[in-house]
């Protein structure tokens, strides 16, 4: 179920600015692509916000560092955090060995209205990274 040159598994969701959505019932599974995390190398810091705080779509909500370089991460639409990734303060490095599994990082909670018609399909976004 994933494009096999990049990684890109078609039943989520991406941005532009390279953050997947997975979304679970009315809930929001949120994280970095595989893309990204190739292109940062080995991340060993990911700031995350805490529970239960609300963020506009396109707003920053956290921070990745590797041994290359610091990125903010923006929201991929309006929402309020559930749940952070607690492992990753331990283990950064999940987002690099799982991106879209054990690496996740938000669970949020879309606000009214708010879904993934915005967002770019498998198809889109491989042609993105690829341009």
């Amino acid at each position: 179920m994933s494009n096999a040159s990049q990684n890109l598994p078609i039943d989520i969701f991406y941005t532009r600015e390279h953050v997947w959505v997975r979304m679970e019932g009315k809930e929001a599974v949120v994280g970095i692509t595989d893309f990204a995390q190739d292109a940062l190398g080995e991340i060993v810091f990911v700031d995350l916000p805490l529970p239960g705080t609300h963020f506009k779509a396109g707003r920053e909500f956290g921070t990745v560092e590797s041994v290359k370089a610091a990125n903010a991460l923006y929201m991929p639409f309006s929402g309020t955090v559930r749940f952070v990734n607690e492992e990753l303060s331990d283990t950064p490095t999940l987002v690099n060995m799982e991106p879209y599994g054990a690496g996740w990082m938000l669970r949020i909670d879309p606000h009214e209205g708010e879904d993934a018609k915005n967002l770019l399909d498998a198809q889109r976004y491989a042609e993105l990274i690829q341009s």
